[in-house]
């Protein structure tokens, strides 16, 4: 990557977790706080206002991704911020759950996620795109842990209100760096590893494979808000500690959690154990969720969040990678938004079950929900392929090779671990899928250099 691409990776990266503030720095904290509020006595309100972020972030994901390709990239992502931080500042006044869920909505109406990650396309080469993506995804997991230790010690200084008055200038911020510093792309390129193209959707939606993932990423979601909605009530009931010391619970297991993926997931990568790893993750969710359900006291509740940290970040690593490997090149970016939508749906489901659990029932409840989700998505998984541990390349085609397609993709097949090759619709891109210990690089960039009608005859 040069320096611009580095310089436009990192700031597309702060826009992009900048709309995942509004369930990150809130997650501890949100249920407490909000139940304080005019009809918080209501729990099933409170997981509403808590949860309805994440189903406009649904209904608006594709539509505002799709709208960028016609409308500017910067353009739609500017209007999307703007939403968002209009919903931050007005979630900072609610002083009621109706107001607050209304001022909630509007803030997950900035789904500018699809938008920001097709701009990040266009601002890089095709060969070095993948690398970009790697970088918010980086992002996105130390946004999320890092949220989590502070947003105690943020409530303590501002208070909640002062913290999404805090969102709404960081986004303020966000627009003006999107407006003034981040360059405008030479041309809208639709990319098929990217976008998300509409007339794509029947083939994603007819894979049983990917349903599986998106069930998956959807359990996850769904499972983490209904937990948080419960677990901030069960520690103030049963462990003696204030909420502005929460972070003291938060940090060991949120650091155990980074710790323990790192080799989890490289295992499960290098070796080609991704199945494997993945079922040790869910078999960690459930335990951590049932262990919940029947010891309240802080030691128990720190070694049930170790666990569960230790499964949610193996899982959040391992289901993109997993959706990327089976998903065939020119339907990833129609596959990646169908994964993204049915996360913010788990994100809005778990919020209201959990609300209505911990309204008509209890606690134990919630995280007995919680274990039998994981439970299902476990079968789930033992039913499902093996993914090959394929590694995709990205490559402009030169002009020359441009007009012998057929040419190439015959010289391609002849290539030792060549497994998929897809052209792009202009077909000016190769995508192709490898399996890295047998696939040579060297030899595909002789390949580009020889001369296609020499060749052809």
């Amino acid at each position: 990557m040069n320096h611009q691409e580095k310089r436009v990776s990192a700031i597309l990266s702060f826009v992009y977790v900048l709309r995942l503030l509004g369930i990150f720095l809130l997650l501890p904290i949100f249920t407490l706080w909000a139940s304080t509020l005019d009809g918080g006595n209501n729990k099933m309100l409170v997981g509403l206002s808590f949860g309805i972020y994440g189903l406009t972030q649904a209904i608006f994901q594709l539509p505002l991704g799709i709208a960028s390709d016609r409308w500017g990239r910067k353009n739609v992502i500017c209007i999307g911020l703007s939403l968002f931080a209009l919903g931050s500042f007005l979630s900072a006044f609610a002083d009621n759950v109706i107001f607050l869920t209304i001022a909630r909505a509007l803030q997950g109406m900035g789904a500018v996620s699809a938008a920001v990650t097709a701009l990040l396309a266009d601002l890089t080469r095709d060969e070095v795109r993948t690398r970009a993506m790697s970088i918010i995804g980086l992002s996105i997991a130390l946004t999320f842990s890092i949220s989590l230790i502070i947003a105690p010690v943020l409530e303590n200084i501002i208070g909640v209100s002062g913290i999404f008055i805090l969102m709404g200038v960081l986004i303020i911020i966000g627009i003006l760096v999107v407006r003034f510093i981040v360059p405008d792309p030479p041309q809208i390129q639709v990319k098929e590893d990217v976008a998300t193209n509409i007339a794509n959707l029947p083939l994603v939606f007819k894979n049983a494979s990917l349903w599986r993932l998106n069930f998956g990423i959807f359990a996850l979601h769904c499972a983490q808000m209904a937990m948080f909605v419960a677990l901030p009530f069960v520690i103030s009931q049963y462990v003696d500690i204030q909420r502005s010391e929460l972070w003291k619970i938060y940090f060991p297991v949120t650091i155990i959690g980074i710790i323990a993926m790192v080799p989890a997931v490289a295992i499960g990568e290098i070796r080609g154990k991704l199945k494997q790893t993945l079922l040790i993750a869910i078999i960690l969710l459930a335990i951590a969720q049932f262990g919940l359900s029947v010891n309240h006291n802080l030691i128990a509740i720190l070694i049930m969040l170790s666990l569960y940290f230790i499964g949610l970040n193996i899982a959040e690593a391992i289901l993109p990678s997993w959706v990327s490997k089976i998903s065939p090149s020119t339907l990833k970016g129609s596959a990646m938004g169908v994964y993204n939508t049915a996360m913010s749906l788990g994100l809005f489901s778990g919020s209201l079950i959990g609300g209505v659990l911990m309204q008509y029932i209890e606690a134990n409840a919630v995280f007995i929900f919680c274990g039998l989700l994981m439970i299902v998505w476990g079968l789930l998984v033992v039913g499902a392929s093996v993914p090959l541990p394929v590694k995709t390349f990205i490559e402009s085609i030169p002009a020359a090779w441009q007009n012998h397609l057929e040419t190439l993709n015959y010289r391609l097949r002849e290539m030792q671990g060549v497994t998929e090759i897809a052209f792009s619709s202009d077909k000016k891109i190769l995508y192709l899928k490898v399996l890295p210990k047998n696939f040579n690089h060297d030899n595909l960039k002789t390949l580009f250099a020889e001369i296609p009608d020499y060749v052809s005859k």
